[in-house]
C-alpha cells in the first residue's frame, strides 16, 4: 500500500457493510513517520529473531500499528511471546500452544459436539438441573443443509454425553454456550468480515473453549467484544486464542464475580478516588447525584472504549495502551510458574534498560509504584480523562444519573483516542504527583 501524507482512516483497512453506515466515525489517521510500518517492524529483529523491544514501543505509543502486520505486532504487546526468544523458539512455542488449543477443543467437542461444527448455539441446550433440552435449537448454520437430529440437540450428537451432564461443572459451561451465541451474533455485525458463517463459528469456539478452561471467570458478556479483534487479525484460530487469553490476564479481573462483589469495582473505586483528588468538585457532584459507585462508567472499562469509538480507532487505542504499560517480564508472569521461574533463574544480574518499559509504566517506577503495591493501571486514567473532558457540561447539566449517563453516551463518534491518551497520560502525572503530598 502507498503511504499517504494526509494518512489512512483507520476504519479504512476493515471493510464495512454497505447498509450499516451508522456508529462512530474514524479519526484516526495511519501516516508514514509515524505509525510503525512492516519494514521498521522487520528491522526491529536481530538475525535470531529477537526483538528491540524498546524502538518498536516508542513507534507505536506515536502512532500506532500498521494493519499489515497488527495481529504479529499484538503477540507481543500482550505477552504471547518473549521479546529475547528466538525464530525457532516462537515457532516452537507456537506449535505447542496449537496442540493444546486441539486437545481443550477436543475435550469441548465431546461435551458438545456444536463446537467445532461451523453451527452456533442461540438457544439453551441444557436446564440448570442438568437435563438436555429437546425443544429444537435455533442455529446459525455455517452449512445449512445440515439439520440437526432430534437427538444431536438434545444431547450434543454424542451419546457419552448423558452421563455427564449432571456434572456442575459441565451443566454451568453447557448453560452459557446459548449465551455466547447470542452475543457472537450481536458482535460487530457492521463488518462485512462476520457475513461469512465460518467467522462467526470461529468466534464462538474460541469463546466456547475459554469459558470451558477458566473455571474461575468462564464466559461473560463483553469477551465478544474484546475477542473480535484478535480473529480478524489473526488466521489461525488457535494462535487468536492464545492472543486473547493473553489478552484476558489482563483483564479477567473485571470479569470475576462472587456473591459480595464484581470484579470491575475494584476499578470503579480507583476512578472514584482519582476523580476526588484531580477534580473534587466533579466527585462531590457525582456522589449528590447518587453516583459515587461510578457505575455509569462499567461499559468503558468491560470492552475497552469498543462502543465509544469506530472499529479501527479502538485497535489503534488498544495498542497504544498496551505499548504505554508494557513491561518487559510480561511474558514470564504469563508463563506457567516452573518455566517463568526458570526464566527468571536464567536472567538474574542483568539489568533491564527502562526503555523496554513503556512510558506510563515508566512513570510508575518513577515514582516508586511498585513492589506491594499494585499500580493502577492506564484504562482507569482513561475513563478519568473522559470525566475531565465532560466535567464542565456534567457540571452544569446533570442533574440526575440518567444525564450523566446520557452525557458519557454523547461521547460515542466524538472521541479522539489519541488525544484521549495524551491526555491519560498528563493526568497520570498529575495524580502520582498529587497523590504523594496526600
Amino acid at each position: 500500500m502507498m503511504w499517504r501524507d494526509s494518512g489512512v482512516p483507520a476504519d479504512s483497512f476493515y471493510e464495512a457493510r454497505t447498509e450499516c453506515a451508522e456508529g462512530p466515525k474514524s479519526k484516526f489517521k495511519i501516516k508514514a513517520g509515524k505509525t510503525l510500518s512492516a519494514r521498521r517492524w522487520h528491522a526491529a529483529f536481530t538475525p535470531e529473531g529477537c526483538l528491540d523491544i524498546a524502538s518498536v514501543l516508542s513507534r507505536i505509543q506515536r502512532g500506532g500499528v500498521h494493519p499489515s502486520i497488527r495481529g504479529e505486532v499484538w503477540e507481543f504487546l500482550v505477552g504471547c511471546f518473549d521479546p529475547k526468544s528466538t525464530f525457532d523458539e516462537r515457532e516452537q512455542l507456537r506449535q505447542h500452544r496449537r496442540v493444546q488449543y486441539a486437545r481443550w477443543k477436543e475435550v469441548c467437542q465431546e461435551l458438545d459436539s456444536h463446537v467445532g461444527s461451523g453451527r452456533i448455539i442461540t438457544a439453551p441446550v441444557i436446564t440448570e438441573d442438568g437435563q438436555p433440552i429437546q425443544d429444537p435449537l435455533v442455529l446459525q448454520e455455517a452449512n445449512p443443509s445440515h439439520i440437526p437430529s432430534s437427538r444431536e440437540q438434545a444431547t450434543g450428537g454424542s451419546e457419552s454425553n448423558t452421563h455427564v451432564c449432571l456434572d456442575k461443572q459441565i451443566i454451568e459451561w453447557k448453560l452459557t454456550l446459548h449465551q455466547i451465541g447470542l452475543d457472537v451474533l450481536r458482535t460487530d455485525r457492521t463488518l462485512v468480515f462476520y457475513e461469512k458463517k465460518e467467522n462467526l463459528a470461529k468466534l464462538w469456539d474460541i469463546l466456547a473453549v475459554y469459558a470451558w478452561i477458566d473455571k474461575d471467570v468462564g464466559y461473560c458478556q463483553g469477551m465478544s467484544d474484546l475477542c473480535s479483534p484478535i480473529i480478524i487479525l489473526l488466521e489461525d484460530e488457535a494462535d487468536a486464542f492464545w492472543c486473547f487469553e493473553r489478552l484476558m490476564r489482563k483483564l479477567r479481573g473485571n470479569f470475576r464475580c462472587t456473591e459480595r462483589s464484581v470484579g470491575v469495582e475494584n476499578q470503579l473505586q480507583s476512578l472514584a478516588s482519582i476523580t476526588q483528588v484531580l477534580d473534587p468538585k466533579l466527585h462531590q457532584h457525582l456522589e449528590t447525584l447518587g453516583g459515587g459507585d461510578y457505575l455509569f462508567a462499567v461499559r468503558m472499562f468491560m470492552v475497552l472504549f469498543r462502543r465509544e469509538l469506530s472499529f479501527g480507532d479502538s485497535l489503534y487505542l488498544w495498542e497504544m495502551m498496551w505499548a504505554l504499560e508494557y513491561y518487559p517480564d510480561m511474558f514470564s508472569m504469563y508463563e506457567e510458574p516452573e518455566l517463568a521461574i526458570e526464566k527468571n533463574e536464567t536472567s538474574k544480574g542483568k539489568v533491564k534498560s527502562i526503555r523496554q518499559f513503556g512510558k506510563f509504566e515508566r512513570e510508575n517506577i518513577k515514582n516508586g509504584s511498585k513492589g506491594s503495591e499494585t499500580p493502577l493501571p492506564i484504562t482507569v486514567f482513561l475513563v478519568a480523562s473522559v470525566l475531565k473532558e465532560k466535567s464542565a457540561k456534567l457540571l452544569q447539566e446533570a442533574r440526575g444519573l440518567d444525564d450523566v449517563v446520557k452525557i458519557l453516551n454523547d461521547v460515542s463518534g466524538d472521541l479522539d483516542a489519541k488525544k484521549t491518551c495524551s491526555h491519560a497520560i498528563k493526568l497520570h502525572k498529575k495524580y502520582l504527583k498529587m497523590a504523594k503530598k496526600i
